[in-house]
């Protein structure tokens, strides 16, 4: 058995006090450190593996558009719409399947795929583009109230010309030619420029 001198048999009792009081939580802190570290790694394992399954599901969607059956795409949007609710993708799908079932004529079904994108995405433009698209389902079906207060909602500035514009349509459509009109001017000011569009917004204005 190794001897020691008295100064370092007064520090191995002063290690041994201080590791009695201090042990377990010295085992506890690395223990959860190390966990940490497994942890992590195991979350980004499983982030990866998520993207890599939603990615592959919309390639399966991209595939069955084109058969343009309603019915298929809304299966294959309600895959990722259920499974990864939280990616870009599942919003995209839901716009796939919001377009298929309104050139099918199924209204109800494209505004509840439209209504899930406002309820889900973490996106901004891509929810101020789908209430324009919303909007204008409810115009079609002369919701106009409701119609408003989508176009009235917080949305990026660059869409503020476009809101404008539906928004005097759907004024016209309710037989509101003064507040038709002041919707109209604000999108022709929003725009600016001469484009197409601007013209066709013009023309609108002018009929009033």
């Amino acid at each position: 058995m190794a001897a020691y001198n008295p100064e370092e048999q007064e520090n191995i009792e002063e290690l041994k006090s201080w590791w009695n009081t201090y042990g377990t939580l010295v085992i506890v802190v690395v223990a959860a450190f190390v966990t940490g570290i497994g942890g992590t790694q195991a979350w980004n394992y499983y982030q990866r593996q998520q993207v890599e399954q939603a990615a592959e599901l919309y390639d399966s969607l991209l595939q069955v558009q084109g058969s343009g059956d309603p019915k298929k795409i809304g299966d294959a949007a309600g895959l990722l719409m259920e499974g990864f609710s939280g990616s870009g993708y599942a919003s995209r799908a839901a716009l796939i399947s919001a377009k298929a079932s309104l050139d099918g004529g199924d209204l109800q079904t494209a505004k509840g795929r439209l209504q899930w994108v406002l309820d889900n995405s973490k996106e901004d433009e891509l929810k101020d583009l789908v209430r324009l698209h919303l909007a204008s389902i409810l115009l079609d079906e002369k919701k106009y109230d409701e119609a408003l207060r989508l176009l009235e909602t917080g949305h990026g500035e660059s869409f503020d010309g476009l809101y404008a514009d539906l928004k005097g349509d759907v004024l016209t459509a309710a037989g509101k030619a003064t507040e038709a009109r002041a919707a109209y001017q604000m999108a022709l000011a929003k725009m600016g420029g001469k484009g197409t569009y601007h013209s066709i917004v013009q023309i609108k204005l002018d009929a009033l």
